[in-house]
């Protein structure tokens, strides 16, 4: 089941490689479903979603928002989709999320800033230059702070991708001809051992989103692995009640008897009961 992550670059023909290798390859495409998710897990407007993942929010709507909440929200629904296979992930992140399973193919798809620029004033039916420039470096900047403050990452980097894809020399035909047989070699096959780690993934980011999603343990920060359908705890929490509801919200996701909770209670609980150190 192949799962292919790909970068999000505006005017770099990239969602024209996704619509054109989902339907060479008879894969899915992961469109606006994962802004309504999560704009309705947020319980805010798929709109504002939209906004701040394309640098366009105001100041009071990006100090506003959780940013953490929308990060694993977001995480939850790239795992989600991923596990399912036969898919193409195109931004979201999913290059970096997706980075430990091996069988993940990773592709940058870039243009050279010019190039970018002429595709959003035909995509504006504009002739103002300067502010499709702007457009474009609002949109770059977005996605590298996003990429950074999230990952640490630096956006762009030729070494987190498994294949980096110029569209001023290739074609989008080469470029999904060219994802395909990367797809096909041995080294992206599917195996046991990468589906077991898809899965982990995939259910660490069910119960951290699950324990965010409850007020009770909303602000919580625990350690969450999950492994062979299991799911470790461990970290320190202030009390025994919010442990306990810490391990229930996780029992909720995993199932009953498949959490370990290796969580550890502050020394000192009435005096700091803000600081977990």
């Amino acid at each position: 089941m192949p799962v292919i992550a790909l970068t999000q670059e505006m005017g770099s023909l990239a969602r024209d490689v996704a619509t054109r290798l989902a339907e060479a390859a008879g894969l899915s495409v992961m469109r606006n479903e994962v802004v309504e998710n999560v704009a309705g897990r947020m319980q805010v407007a798929p709109s504002l979603i939209r906004r701040l993942r394309e640098g366009k929010a105001g100041l009071v709507e990006r100090l506003s928002t959780d940013k953490e909440q929308l990060a694993l929200y977001t995480a939850e629904e790239v795992f989600a989709q991923a596990e399912r296979g036969n898919v193409v992930l195109r931004g979201w992140g999913a290059t970096c999320l997706l980075r430990p399973v091996r069988h993940v193919v990773r592709v940058r798809v870039t243009r050279p800033f010019a190039q970018r620029v002429d595709w959003v004033m035909q995509h504006l039916g504009t002739e103002d230059r300067e502010t499709a420039e702007s457009e474009v470096r609002r949109s770059d900047a977005a996605h590298a702070a996003r990429m950074n403050a999230q990952f640490g990452v630096t956006w762009g980097d030729p070494l987190l991708y498994d294949l980096v894809l110029n569209t001023e020399r290739v074609t989008v035909d080469s470029c999904v001809e060219q994802i395909r047989q990367l797809a096909s070699c041995a080294e992206f096959q599917e195996t046991a051992d990468s589906r077991a780690v898809l899965a982990g993934l995939a259910l660490s980011a069910r119960v951290r989103a699950a324990l965010k999603a409850n007020p009770s343990t909303a602000d919580v920060d625990v350690h969450v692995e999950g492994r062979d359908g299991r799911v470790l705890l461990s970290g320190i929490v202030v009390n025994d009640a919010e442990k306990a509801e810490a391990e229930r919200v996780a029992s909720a996701v995993a199932g009953v008897g498949k959490v370990d909770s290796a969580l550890r209670l502050m020394a000192i609980t009435r005096k700091f009961t803000y600081a977990k150190t």
